[in-house]
């Protein structure tokens, strides 16, 4: 019964599951009446009559709009901000989980073309990264220069209070003006 089980029955039983889960992602999202209809390309390019009009407005009011929580001024976005690594600035990596930041950090401290790049020794996870002309000082405060001095996915308010203290037990002055 078990081996006329494998042999007649299972592979139709196989290919029905397969087809199920190909169907799950070929389908449309929302099925029937339920997606607001949208015009078709022709009829947006040549500007479609009143009634097309009117079916837009209707589905554009039924979704919903997107409200900036924190708007930026157009000034704070594209302003200027340099920065000294010969001088006293040190650059505070923020590490937000899931966003891509451990492959950012990892290339702040391995991919970027500096006059001195960090030096990183294979099989640690720390590189050094110093000042052009220092030995001691750092430009860089992150889980790959540092370390998590400030606590494991330190956030902003943690930062803020504990990147000058931990600077300073490092023997780095740093800049007391935080950005």
């Amino acid at each position: 019964m078990d081996e006329r089980f494998n042999r007649w029955l299972l592979p139709p039983l196989l290919a029905l599951l397969f087809l199920l889960i190909v169907y799950q992602y070929v389908s449309p999202a929302c099925p029937g009446a339920a997606c607001p209809r949208r015009p078709p390309a022709s009829a947006a390019r040549r500007g479609g009559g009143p009634a097309e009009r009117e079916e837009e407005e209707e589905a554009a009011a039924a979704l919903p709009r997107l409200v900036a929580k924190f708007p930026f001024a157009r000034g704070e976005l594209c302003r200027r901000v340099r920065f000294d690594m010969r001088g006293r600035d040190v650059i505070v990596f923020l590490h937000i989980q899931k966003t891509g930041g451990t492959t950012f950090g990892r290339h702040l401290v391995r991919n970027i073309r500096l006059e001195q790049p960090c030096y990183c020794r294979a099989g640690q996870k720390k590189c050094a990264c110093h000042r052009p002309g220092g030995d001691k000082d750092t430009w860089l405060f992150s889980r790959f220069s540092t370390g998590w001095s400030c606590g494991l996915h330190a956030d902003w308010t943690e930062l803020t209070s504990c990147v000058p203290a931990a600077m300073e037990r490092r023997g780095c002055a740093g800049n007391r003006t935080l950005r």
